[in-house]
């Protein structure tokens, strides 16, 4: 456990800090050994340890397929995604104050709001205790799947109510041996602008923390939304595994 912890604290969150606000995402290096990647690997087959299974075709979400944790999520998996938010949460709330001022939730006093949103806390557990009461009880951490000629259009994880600014995503497999193509893409979509985008090809064990629906843009007025999708182009060979940590529950 202590071993999870520092290697995340250990993680240049300023320059983190810095890419997020510029670019919308960041990459935070390698966070996963090659022995952790095919550990996580290795729980695809065990269907117990997930609660749903999606084929992407057949909701027509791309090719590929990806399962949903259940909880209690593997040791490694809740204390990455428990720790990785305790980083993310300031920046969050920065980014939020950035399109909504601060205003206090009337007849609650000592708890500020972001256009009607609580605060995110600092603490995991009690932004999880935030999502219940809202209904939303589901684990959303995933293991995705592609094989060659599969590819995830370009959409958004939004789940419920609540949502947290970031996610991250980890490579758990080697582009340089197990596969070809497949990387990561985002898309940012700017008022009366042409959209941008971005191709990341992620090392095994690399992690990438990236926007979840839309991020703060600098303009002479102020701040404005811009629109943020991702996705995951066509796998051209071999097998890809990713672990995607996403921070609210679902309903």
């Amino acid at each position: 456990m202590l071993a999870q912890t520092s290697r995340v604290a250990k993680l240049p969150w300023a320059n983190v800090g810095d890419a997020l606000w510029q670019d919308g995402f960041s990459r935070l290096g390698i966070l996963l050994s090659q022995s952790e990647c095919e550990e996580l690997r290795n729980l695809y087959p065990q269907t117990p340890r997930f609660r749903s299974r999606i084929e992407m075709a057949r909701y027509r979400f791309g090719k590929g397929e990806y399962q949903y944790f259940a909880y209690p999520l593997p040791e490694l998996v809740s204390y990455l995604r428990s720790e990785l938010y305790t980083h993310l949460a300031p920046m969050a709330n920065s980014w939020t104050a950035a399109l909504h001022p601060v205003t206090p939730t009337p007849g609650v006093p000592g708890t500020p709001a972001l256009d009607g949103r609580t605060e995110f806390p600092p603490g995991f557990d009690a932004f999880l205790t935030l999502c219940r009461d809202r209904g939303q009880s589901r684990p959303t951490p995933l293991l995705l799947r592609y094989q060659a000629g599969d590819f995830n259009c370009l959409h958004q994880d939004i789940y419920g109510e609540l949502v947290f600014p970031f996610q991250v995503i980890v490579a758990l497999s080697d582009p340089a041996v197990e596969y070809s193509g497949g990387e990561l893409l985002l898309v940012e979509q700017r008022p009366r602008a042409q959209s941008r985008g971005h191709a990341i090809r992620l090392a095994q064990g690399e992690a990438v923390a990236i926007s979840t629906r839309f991020r703060p843009v600098r303009s002479a007025r102020g701040f404005y939304r811009a629109n943020v999708r991702h996705g995951v182009s066509t796998v051209i060979s071999g097998e890809r595994f990713t672990l995607g940590i996403v921070f609210h529950d679902s309903k």
